[in-house]
């Protein structure tokens, strides 16, 4: 696959990230509520962290181990979150991970998300399995994950340190063959 997709849903576009959207990126990711649920995300945001984080994107479908969409109203190509997979290609299988802008909470934007990124990776990627987790402070992620199919699996005491605190995280899964079980759900 040479050429990033597209993802349509009823009110969004799954595309590429670019340059453009790094004003968006620091908008949004600019916020403790934000940044304090992701892992790999400091606060205070600034512009060096957006323009790293977008090479390490850019870089990642190049060597085809990360499929990173910016989330967009279709109305507007404005990013306002991102969703991606993160391949672990010796097994099949990759991690999922993604956020939404403030503004956008409530209205079913991530769960709508989601569904075309899960059977991007099961039937273009061809992947086994796909799993994401969610810090215990956060249950609204683990809730949408679980409207999408997911099936949590784990619980992982102090498995991740983020500013000096160990955090527990929950872990979700879906295989393939789950997946074909609740695709027609995710279709209606």
């Amino acid at each position: 696959m040479n050429t990033f997709p597209i993802l349509e849903t009823p009110r969004l576009r799954l595309r590429r990230m670019q340059t453009s959207d790094i004003p968006s990126l620091l908008k949004y990711v600019n916020n403790t509520k934000i940044t304090d649920q992701i892992l790999n995300f400091p606060y205070p945001y600034v512009e060096e962290d957006a323009i790293f984080r977008m090479h390490i994107i850019l870089q990642g479908f190049k060597e085809k181990q990360r499929f990173v969409f910016a989330i967009t109203q279709k109305e507007e190509d404005e990013l306002i979150g991102e969703i991606g997979l993160h391949l672990d290609k010796a097994s099949n299988r990759a991690e999922m991970g993604y956020w939404l802008g403030e503004p956008f909470w409530n209205q079913g934007l991530m769960k709508e998300a989601i569904g075309p990124v899960l059977k991007f990776g099961f039937e273009e990627v061809k992947l086994h399995k796909i799993f994401a987790t969610h810090f215990i402070s956060n249950p609204a992620s683990g809730k949408i994950m679980e409207q999408n199919g997911m099936i949590r699996e784990a619980e992982m005491k102090d498995h991740y340190k983020k500013q000096g605190i160990y955090e527990t995280v929950f872990q979700y899964r879906l295989t393939k063959e789950e997946f074909k079980t609740f695709r027609p759900r995710l279709e209606q």
